[in-house]
């Protein structure tokens, strides 16, 4: 059986993991602006834009009340998302008439920092989100009765 003490370090550990992925990712792309990135018409403004937002992303993951955490991981993956959508578009068509290398300084650790990102903060705004629904005391599967609540006409 879980206790409501495995969950908080969990969440924890995942509030934690996911933080630093998400700030990794906007100092790999920091990091990158400021050795050339930025001399490139349209990606450099994104880079840097990515790299703040990343870093900004990061610290809201770490100091938002639980109730938001949800939220705030949900956007969090789906900017990491279109971020490795980005790079794969750069990869393969090119974006904003930039085309990547794969064997470019960066693009391996990037694609395991963003693919893990994004693991880890859905998994993260699915417990978080799930838990918000199930008030103290009641599970998935118990009802208000079983949780203490009583039930009224008014309920149903």
């Amino acid at each position: 059986m879980v206790t409501d003490r495995t969950r908080r370090v969990a969440a924890l550990v995942l509030r934690v993991a996911a933080a630093g992925l998400t700030a990794t990712m906007g100092a790999i792309h920091l990091y990158l602006w400021a050795d050339g990135y930025r001399s490139l018409a349209i990606i450099g403004g994104l880079f840097l834009l990515n790299g703040i937002v990343g870093c900004l992303l990061a610290l809201t993951l770490l100091v938002v009340p639980y109730r938001w955490l949800g939220l705030v991981a949900t956007v969090t993956a789906l900017f990491t998302a279109g971020t490795l959508g980005a790079l794969f578009l750069s990869l393969t068509t090119g974006l904003f008439g930039f085309e990547e290398s794969f064997d470019a300084e960066l693009v391996r650790p990037t694609v395991a920092v963003e693919a893990a990102g994004i693991l880890v903060l859905t998994t993260l705004a699915v417990a978080a989100l799930s838990h918000r629904h199930h008030p103290r005391g009641q599970g998935p599967g118990r009802s208000p009765v079983e949780g203490g609540a009583a039930r009224t006409s008014a309920d149903s």
